[in-house]
């Protein structure tokens, strides 16, 4: 076993040659991880670079074919999640694993519930129990909340707790901050340092490189299933994570900004308002431009873009396309207009993740009058000339979309409104979840939709990227808009100024 700087601090976790196969596919190629006590490690590496594997495997769900896992320096097997427990390993994953029915401190001791010798739940000592955890997590909820009711940042903080009450020595934290605020994030933060502190040991799962810098001592980059490098301390910085992830160096991660010379307006707002919303909104998006719309969680950026998409209704004001007046009460009248909306969650509201590529790409432009035929032929050909524009990787149009890697997810639901030849194409968090070799695809084939004539907007809880791909920005705060910068005055002060209540 190796120890740190040949001492005799030895790792608590040890993952030695772990090497996995699926059918057709080397998942992970002989991979040696190591994590010490009170450390937090940062894994890292594209979309299906072999992450979610190598977690899959210390959680107990997958076996590897070779390889070893240790842990406190003996051999272990892990044959299940709940042998991965017993071992103090629990895994939070992306998608949250809370019974939302049920209230806060059910939740953290689901399954372990004290009980009586009738199995009835002793209510007051779970309460008592759970209110330990809590406090040690900084949860604010009451206890007896229901969790589907709560903040993601809440529910985030239950299944943290709900770990720490299994006596979890290892915390694998799966992409945590990507449904969080930046003041969430900061919270989350204190109390991984303060698990830290007590001693324990994370896992931190991101494809936020901001985030690896600022919380990991360590970091392990993974490429195409196999570990291509370690970096710590003062090596761990973006550029360098950015060019083990992907092979090559990204010289210019967001693409020169457009020169939008149209003096038309495609789309314009006049004194609109929605039911989510607080104020009135009047503003242009112009033919080739990429609008921005920034602001934190809870802001109604999403909910007025639904709002023109027809998902909602719009109580007041006028929407006008190319300067005429038109009534938008569905996403289909909205689609008849050449509006076209890729929404944040892609997996629920975006994709059918069971069927094809090619059963994906034509939905949008399918007739909706009934008894209509499939035309085969059309389908195909569209596919195929949409898999081509957007560069998306797969073995053929046939391959499910749930296989597909993130990056190439999104690309496919941009396909599908593409194949519209949409006027104005709403983006609703478009690089969420992607690595950021993909997030650069992302981003150009963004600027070369806007420079091919596409009125953009743009909204993105990414600082970096709406600073780094608006030609200009529209802030909005508390469901109002508090002001609409132009490229020359944009920088992340300035929009985190107007996001958080400050004057225009």
């Amino acid at each position: 076993m190796t120890c740190r700087n040949g001492g005799d601090k030895c790792p608590l976790l040890s993952m030695n040659g772990v090497t996995k196969r699926f059918p057709g596919v080397l998942a992970l190629a002989d991979v040696n991880l190591s994590l010490y006590q009170g450390e937090i490690l940062g894994l890292i590496g594209e979309n299906g670079a072999g992450k979610s594997t190598l977690m899959n495997i210390l959680g107990g769900i997958y076996a590897p074919d070779t390889g070893e896992v240790l842990i406190e320096g003996q051999p272990v097997k892990l044959g299940s999640v709940q042998d991965a427990l017993a071992y103090g390993v629990a895994i939070i994953h992306q998608e949250l694993n809370l019974a939302g029915n049920l209230d806060v401190a059910s939740n953290i001791f689901l399954g372990r519930e004290p009980a009586d010798k009738f199995s009835v739940v002793k209510r007051k000592k779970l309460y008592d129990e759970a209110a330990v955890f809590a406090r040690m997590v900084g949860l604010t909820a009451p206890l007896n909340a229901v969790v589907e009711d709560l903040p993601s940042a809440q529910q985030q903080l239950v299944e943290i707790a709900k770990a720490i009450s299994q006596s979890a020595k290892i915390l694998v934290l799966d992409e945590p901050t990507s449904s969080l605020s930046d003041k969430e994030t900061q919270k989350l933060f204190s109390v991984m340092r303060m698990l830290k502190e007590k001693g324990v040991s994370m896992i931190y799962i991101s494809h936020r490189m901001r985030e690896i810098e600022e919380m990991c001592d360590r970091a392990l980059v993974l490429r195409d299933g196999r570990c291509v490098g370690e970096l710590a301390g003062s090596e761990i910085t973006r550029d360098t994570m950015v060019r083990m992830m992907v092979g090559r160096d990204i010289s210019r991660f967001f693409p020169e900004t457009g020169d939008s010379q149209a003096e038309e307006p495609v789309l314009s707002l006049r004194q609109v308002r929605c039911k989510a919303c607080k104020g009135e909104f009047s503003f242009d998006v112009f033919r080739g431009e990429v609008l921005g719309v920034a602001g934190l969680v809870g802001a109604g950026r999403t909910e007025l873009m639904r709002s023109v998409f027809g998902v909602e209704p719009v109580l007041s004001g006028e929407i006008l396309i190319d300067g005429k007046k038109v009534a938008i009460h569905s996403p289909i009248d909205a689609i008849r207009h050449g509006i076209a909306l890729v929404p944040e969650d892609r997996k629920e509201l975006g994709l059918l993740l069971e069927m094809s590529i090619k059963e994906n790409v034509p939905l949008p432009t399918l007739p909706v009058t009934p008894g209509f035929l499939m035309d085969d032929k059309r389908d195909i050909k569209l596919t195929q000339a949409q898999i081509t524009a957007l560069s998306i990787k797969t073995p053929s149009m046939d391959q499910a979309v749930e296989c597909l890697s993130g990056g190439n997810q999104q690309k496919v639901v941009l396909a599908k409104w593409l194949a519209l030849k949409p006027k104005v194409l709403i983006l609703d968090e478009p690089t969420r979840g992607i690595d950021v070799g993909s997030k650069s695809e992302i981003y150009r084939l963004i600027r070369h939709l806007a420079d091919d004539g596409i009125a953009i907007i743009m909204i993105s809880s990414e600082m970096e990227e709406i600073v780094g791909l608006s030609d200009r920005v529209m802030v909005m705060h508390e469901g109002k808009a508090l002001g609409v910068l132009n490229k020359s005055e944009l920088c992340e002060e300035r929009v985190m100024q107007l996001a958080t209540g400050g004057g225009c």
